[in-house]
């Protein structure tokens, strides 16, 4: 799972993964669930441990299927912290729509995000 998270200047937070799969690229914070975990408990641990951020897990934004996962991207609000890389993530970045069209993405991520409602905060 992964968090759709903005600011108030509509940019999204990105992570540069720093372990296959998607090594090198840019993404959405997330991970997969534990067993026992909620995707809510599970959302607001890899955020934290990738990011240094609170959260606060919020909708659904969508699911995307990559056999043999199945990934649910919730939109988050942050609650505190600052970000900074961890974990898996090997650097964040604010992006703009702009950003979006010109980093090299995990696959499917531009599509994912074309075909979102909105990107709620």
């Amino acid at each position: 799972m992964g968090a759709i998270i903005t600011d108030p200047q509509d940019r999204l937070l990105l992570i540069k993964r720093g372990h296959p799969p998607g090594e090198g690229l840019w993404s959405i914070p997330g991970g997969r669930v534990e067993p026992g975990e909620t995707d809510a408990e599970a959302l607001r641990r890899e955020i934290h441990e990738e990011t240094g951020l609170h959260i606060t897990p919020g909708p659904l934004a969508g699911t995307v299927h990559r056999p043999p996962y199945e990934i649910h991207d919730y939109y988050a609000t942050i609650t505190h912290g600052t970000p900074a890389p961890g974990d898996d993530a090997t650097a964040l970045h604010w992006a703009t729509p702009t950003d979006l069209t010109h980093l090299p993405l995990t696959d499917g991520l531009l599509d994912f995000l074309n075909n979102l409602p909105s990107r709620g905060n």
